[in-house]
């Protein structure tokens, strides 16, 4: 082990353990993060008003999710209290918006080992800011305020580099890793627990209009760079390797690769998105099957 390494050592598996059971209570959860708010400005006073503005102040987490992701929307064309504003009303008029908050933070913490604290998804991770953005731009979306939802769709994309329609529909405990890249189209839908790496895109063949985009069920791990293309099925608790391009429908509980993307074994776990093993090592090189 280097100095670096000893100085810095990985959250320890307890630790994480830890945090993924406090965040099944609600209360807890929300204390927990309060907790480590205080503790950060004991260490870091510079960072005082970023954890006070946006946890200590704060009545929960949908509030603290509104304010953080508003700050970084927030410009001089639509500044970030007015995002602020129809973030609250949006969780008034929909709680379930909240949950899925929770749902998709207690996602990272339990697949991403670089995290830590509860706090660092809220304050830092982009790719939990860009779910949460698209969640009020899909609220917006569905009650006709188009143009507000596409703004946010085009400030996301400039932001969190994440182009993701605003029509697009997406379950609970999303984990988006790093999120640079990722592109859905408008006629995509994506499931609850569902994995998605950087560089990947939810799109369309062409200038085929109507339902034309992918259709990711439940429990899917997407890899790295993987292009996922037409009006398709990846079903549910599948694993899409890096890099595949996938252009017809995927099986339940299976691993494709390649380009085009097969079939070449088992899913490897009933739920691949929460392994998060993106590595094809498990399985025989020998005995793929590319019947698909």
């Amino acid at each position: 082990m280097n100095e670096i390494s000893q100085k810095f050592p990985d959250p320890a598996p307890d630790a994480r353990a830890a945090l993924c059971e406090i965040c099944a209570g609600d209360d807890a959860m929300w204390r927990h993060m309060r907790d480590e708010a205080r503790a950060a400005i004991a260490i870091a006073p510079a960072l005082s008003n970023l954890l006070s503005v946006t946890v200590l102040n704060r009545a929960g987490l949908g509030q603290a999710m509104a304010r953080r992701v508003s700050m970084r929307l927030g410009g001089e064309a639509l500044p970030a209290d007015a995002i602020q504003d129809a973030f609250l009303e949006a969780l008034a008029a929909e709680p379930e918006i909240v949950e899925a908050f929770r749902a998709d933070l207690a996602a990272i913490v339990e697949r991403d080992p670089a995290c830590g604290r509860l706090i660092e998804p809220l304050l830092y991770f982009k790719g939990l800011h860009a779910i949460a953005s698209h969640r009020l731009a899909h609220w917006l979306w569905r009650r006709g305020r188009r143009d507000f939802a596409l703004y946010l769709q085009s400030r996301g994309s400039e932001i969190f580099q994440t182009d993701i329609h605003p029509a697009a529909p997406f379950g609970r405990g999303i984990f988006l890793d790093h999120a640079t890249g990722l592109v859905v189209g408008e006629t995509a839908a994506v499931g609850d627990n569902v994995s998605i790496m950087q560089s990947v895109t939810l799109g369309g063949t062409g200038k085929v209009s109507g339902d034309r985009h992918p259709k990711v069920r439940p429990g899917v791990l997407i890899g790295a760079g993987a292009k996922i293309l037409g009006n398709i099925e990846i079903g549910a608790c599948s694993r899409v390797a890096a890099g595949s391009v996938v252009l017809q429908n995927v099986p339940c509980n299976v691993t494709v690769t390649g380009v085009p993307a097969k079939v070449v074994g088992p899913s490897g776990c009933c739920e691949p998105a929460r392994d998060m093993n993106q590595l094809l090592s498990d399985l025989a090189y020998g005995s793929f099957n590319y019947a698909i």
